[in-house]
């Protein structure tokens, strides 16, 4: 266990302050800051282990999905549901969530992940991020009936998301899901990799409440009363008008429910030097479980992934691509920290087609292989 001790970042606005109350780790080999280009919230808290800001080992991350499902109780009452909150909980949720069922045997967990995509199926609920950039939340009926069943008997739930800091969010899809799933829960974990939210969402949220975390503290935010300048931007695109592509629902792997984790892509490592597997928005899990296999092969492998979160150059985030994304939407897609020269081969994994793929992307990590998980692909 860390000793307190705190933290702080001078930004374009304000400075963000952080007091470390606990921590299963350094907490400098856990977060650093970040400027978001947000009229909402000015900082980020970006995170070292999670695969999304920085490229990092994907046993890095196992340890982190380990740390955390080993403070949910094995016994919390099931069947068990667990939420990972998009697009930063994704592969985190479903990585606690594996790890959660190896730890303890029990087949009565599903994982279930929220989206910005609009499946166009039937809708469990939707909710609001209110910081975010993007603040609509889907959370969208399983198809399976074997799944769908697990998710109304659920009388545990597990939230997962990167961080809290206001709890918002959690208290936002907890009232969001249907009351005839909300009154059966006995037990709720609120699961973040950071938090600072001194306990915000316990109020909002009925029955047995707990937190997993692995470092938790506090944070204070003194914007600049001179600050005048304007907000710091990110490099712009072009982003040519292109049809909307919807993620294939007959290959969902979390959208629609998952218990077993099965793995659905296939590549080989670079023959010498490292290897970098990215994924792109919302599609990281299954990009990572092809990076840890690799991995675990005794290739040198990193991960990180695309986002849509608009942050500009400085203090964690040392460079910074802009480019369109491969929905065929109209919000800009970034990657950090990425510098294709230290990589022999970079692997982008993409559940649209290679079509979709920005050629300015393509270009500046140096044409990577695609691998696309389309069907016949």
């Amino acid at each position: 266990m860390v000793n307190p001790s705190t933290y702080s970042a001078q930004l374009a606005d304000g400075t963000i302050s952080v007091h470390v109350d606990r921590s299963l780790v350094p907490p400098i080999e856990m977060f650093g800051f970040g400027q978001r280009i947000n009229p909402n919230r000015s900082f980020l808290f970006v995170s070292k282990v999670l695969g999304r800001f920085l490229p990092i080992r994907p046993s890095v991350m196992g340890n982190a999905f380990d740390l955390l499902a080993r403070q949910i109780p094995a016994d919390i009452p099931g069947p068990v549901l667990f939420i990972g909150i998009a697009e930063a909980g994704i592969g985190l949720g479903a990585g606690v969530h594996r790890r959660f069922r190896e730890l303890t045997g029990r087949g009565d967990a599903i994982y279930i992940c929220s989206t910005r995509h609009d499946l166009k199926l039937p809708l469990l609920c939707e909710f609001e991020e209110e910081h975010s950039h993007a603040p609509r939340h889907l959370l969208h009926e399983p198809c399976e009936a074997r799944l769908r069943d697990l998710v109304h008997g659920a009388t545990g739930l597990v939230l997962v998301d990167d961080e809290a800091s206001t709890g918002k969010t959690f208290a936002n899809i907890f009232a969001a899901l249907p009351a005839k799933i909300r009154l059966k829960l006995k037990h709720t974990v609120l699961l973040t990799l950071t938090d600072w939210s001194e306990g915000a969402a316990r109020a909002e949220i009925t029955g047995t409440v707990s937190e997993a975390t692995i470092v938790s503290g506090r944070y204070s935010w003194t914007p600049r009363g001179d600050f005048t300048a304007a907000t710091p931007q990110v490099p712009s695109c072009d982003r040519p008008k292109r049809p909307e592509v919807c993620p294939d629902v007959a290959r969902d792997w979390a959208r629609l429910g998952v218990v077993d984790h099965l793995q659905g892509l296939n590549a080989n490592a670079a023959d010498d030097g490292i290897t970098l597997v990215l994924g792109t928005g919302e599609h990281v899990w299954q990009p990572f479980l092809l990076a840890e296999r690799l991995e675990k092969e005794g290739a040198e492998v990193f991960y990180s992934s695309v986002t849509r979160s608009p942050l500009s150059k400085g203090h964690a985030i040392g460079s910074v691509l802009s480019f369109s994304d491969n929905y065929g939407g109209t919000v800009p897609h970034y990657l950090y920290n990425v510098d294709p020269a230290l990589y022999s081969k970079i692997i982008l994994c993409s559940e649209t087609g290679p079509e979709n793929v920005c050629a300015s992307l393509m270009s500046a990590l140096g044409d990577p292989i695609v691998l696309s998980d389309v069907e016949g692909e």
